[in-house]
């Protein structure tokens, strides 16, 4: 498809073509998925795996009693306009609603329903309409995207504004969605590097930025959102080229050496996974590089650290992330403070709990982005 031309495609059309989003939902494809499996009708890459590592066995009692005090913080800080304190406001909300939807509580009837619908229409009005610009950096865009993306197909929509003035736009998940594509595959299309950092106009580009906003580009693409090929092409070779041989990845090319970066390797080995890579030897040395590095003890960026590096290890490699997350487990532990929170990271609390939350939540196997 031609790039130009894609822009300038028409959001007010897009309701029609999410509408089986809202109607089926996420639950119901998710049984179809399970009962094509059962008939043998999956590709073979997914018959090779046993159910377990697909779909995930009972969560241990530890990983359910952190995850619930956890939530329970979340929900009891959140502000009126869906949002939570911090440094980092949508992307605060982004990564607390995934949180939330991780759980496995229904997102229109359980106990945080409306906490889930409301940090919904916190990131849809924060976003700029016209550019499809999630504020206030590529940071906050690229984690409310991931988050948009989840939540679309699975959060019922003729529920979502329910208790809101019929006068207010009301945009739909997919619309927002689409606009939160757009201003993501403009912002690369302005960038020599491919990549993306802190505003849509930055003409550099850093790999912990186009991290958050590669990983909601390809959660949008499983959601059905049309995102250019080339676009998810052109951030991979941006990753490639800034991985040595070692598996450590550089911070930005032209404005950073190579140096080690626990963070910079667990977020390029993500990146390789599902933007289905696994044959690049970069992947293999990013993922070698984890193996190796198992009881590595972030203090920089200790949650943010644990949230790529549980992903990027379950991805990759089972046994190493089994191993690994009965160490999470115990520091999560240790550090969850007596109202649920976690804090020392930078962004607040709300920020440092969602994140140390999620690098749990691939146990629950519930959202589409930690599917194997």
């Amino acid at each position: 498809m031609d790039i130009l031309r894609y822009f300038m495609t028409a959001g007010s059309d897009l309701e029609m073509a999410h509408l089986w989003h809202r109607r089926i939902g996420r639950a119901a494809r998710v049984a179809c998925l399970l009962a094509a499996w059962l008939a043998g009708g999956l590709y073979t890459e997914a018959r090779a795996q046993p159910p377990v590592v697909r779909y995930g066995s009972e969560v241990p009692p530890d990983v359910a009693l952190i995850y619930e005090r956890g939530v329970r913080f979340l929900t009891t800080t959140q502000l009126d306009d869906g949002a939570w304190p911090g440094s980092y406001p949508s992307g605060s909300t982004g990564l607390c609603l995934l949180a939330l939807l991780a759980g496995g509580e229904d997102p229109d009837f359980g106990p945080h329903s409306l906490h889930v619908r409301k940090a919904v229409r916190g990131i849809i009005r924060g976003q700029n309409a016209d550019t499809g610009y999630i504020p206030n950096s590529m940071y906050c865009h690229g984690f409310g995207m991931l988050a948009l993306a989840e939540a679309y197909g699975a959060v019922d929509e003729t529920r979502l504004w329910e208790d809101e003035p019929p006068e207010r736009e009301r945009p739909s998940i997919g619309v927002a969605l689409e606009r939160a594509v757009r201003c993501a595959v403009a912002a690369q299309h302005n960038n020599p590097f491919g990549g993306w950092r802190y505003l849509p106009s930055d003409n550099s580009a850093d790999t912990s930025v186009s991290g958050a906003v590669l990983v909601g580009l390809l959660a949008a693409r499983n959601a059905g959102i049309e995102v250019p090929d080339q676009c998810i092409d052109r951030a991979l070779e941006y990753y490639r080229t800034s991985t040595s041989r070692d598996g450590t990845v550089a911070y930005s090319i032209g404005m950073g050496t190579m140096g080690a970066s626990m963070n910079r390797s667990a977020i390029a080995a993500l990146v390789f996974a599902i933007g289905k890579r696994q044959q690049w030897p970069e992947y293999q040395a990013t993922l070698g590089y984890l193996r190796t590095r198992l009881e590595h003890n972030e203090t920089a960026y200790p949650f943010y650290f644990r949230y790529y590096m549980a992903q990027a290890l379950f991805q990759g490699d089972f046994e190493s992330w089994s191993r690994w997350k009965l160490e999470n487990v115990r520091v999560l532990k240790e550090l969850q403070q007596e109202d649920g929170s976690f804090e020392g990271g930078q962004g607040g609390a709300a920020y440092s709990t969602a994140l140390a939350l999620l690098s749990l939540a691939v146990e629950y196997r519930l959202l589409p982005i930690y599917e194997r």
